[in-house]
């Protein structure tokens, strides 16, 4: 969204654990989704917000995944020092879209997707989606599109 200051990406680490490796000593892939969703969490509260917000009348703003992906393009082993960077790829009414873009030094390690839809949640009622309130969508910026991979000569 034009005409805005804000930082339109987050950067944060995540060591890679003996735990989080399979058989062949590199991380599982299903941990990739989990990192994704500790590092929202962890831009969430860089902005003071809350990935669920309880509300005074006592419904919970929350954001539901409704599609998630993850593209892995080297290895990651254990105690490898991941750098997580987040952005918001896309804001719409009633969703968001983050890209996050894994990387270990100048490897790049994997890239991300995870698409989230506001939704109000009251006690004993089905989730309903709802615009992102105003206190959100001042502070979680679109950011341009970049592709992190170098581009080809002649391209």
């Amino acid at each position: 969204m034009s005409g805005s200051t804000l930082e339109t990406q987050f950067t944060t680490t995540r060591r890679v654990e003996f735990a989080d490796t399979d058989m062949a000593g590199i991380i599982h892939f299903s941990n990739f989704y989990l990192y994704m969703e500790q590092a929202e969490h962890a831009y969430y509260r860089s902005l003071s917000l809350q990935i669920m917000d309880p509300q005074p009348d006592g419904s919970v703003i929350g954001w539901p995944r409704v599609s998630s992906k993850c593209r892995f393009l080297a290895p990651a082993v254990y105690d490898d020092l991941l750098e997580i960077r987040v952005s918001v790829a896309r804001r719409g009414v009633k969703s968001m879209t983050f890209r996050f873009e894994f990387w270990r030094s100048d490897v790049h390690i994997a890239s991300g997707e995870t698409k989230t839809v506001c939704c109000r949640l009251n006690h004993g009622a089905p989730l309903e989606s709802i615009e992102i309130p105003q206190h959100y969508s001042e502070k979680l910026v679109e950011a341009a599109v970049v592709d992190p991979r170098p581009s080809a000569a002649g391209d």
